[in-house]
């Protein structure tokens, strides 16, 4: 079994007991980390792909230690010119040794927020059901004592919006404000 993760902001392909170098992690040495973010699964017999992630399904690894990677040397030379820059890198790792790849019942590390359904959708069916000749009208139109040119212009293209004006999507602050105003 063996599945595709990513991890530290690379994607790796990983069985179970085998040693990994990522980027530094800031988990201590000798503790557990669990990878969600699991885009492929296969068992031998069935391979499941995420969308982009698989639901439920986590690796866990364990920290091994923290270190830092063979020497890159960077040489930069522009010739006949008398440029010559001379210079080093070393990555910090951490080596991880992967204990177990779950398939699915993985709690989530993080929590997500629940999914508001938009009101669009209800606008987009009263107009179906509406007559054409009589317009619907969610949303009342500002007042003249608001004053719009301390609103952002998302909040105005929406206020638009609820006002059914045309083009809304293409005009800049001012045209929604003179549009809204109307």
């Amino acid at each position: 079994m063996y599945a595709i993760v990513e991890m530290a902001g690379q994607q790796f392909k990983v069985a179970k007991d085998q040693k990994v170098y990522v980027h530094r992690l800031q988990t201590e040495e000798g503790k557990k980390v669990t990878f969600n973010n699991v885009l492929l699964l296969d068992d031998g017999k069935n391979v499941t792909v995420g969308a982009p992630a698989i639901d439920g399904a986590a690796v866990e690894a364990k920290v091994v230690k923290h270190l830092r990677g063979d020497k890159v040397i960077v040489f930069k030379k522009k010739r006949r010119k008398g440029y010559r820059k001379k210079n080093g890198h070393r990555q910090h790792l951490t080596e991880i040794v992967v204990e177990s790849i779950i398939a699915k019942g993985a709690k989530k590390a993080t929590s997500e927020k629940p999914k508001v359904e938009k009101p669009a959708a209800a606008k987009t069916e009263a107009k179906k059901e509406a007559p054409k000749t009589t317009p619907v009208k969610t949303a009342p139109k500002p007042e003249a004592t608001e004053d719009l040119s301390k609103k952002t212009v998302a909040e105005l293209k929406e206020m638009a919006k609820a006002n059914e004006i045309s083009g809304y999507s293409s005009m800049k602050k001012a045209e929604l404000i003179e549009a809204l105003k109307k």
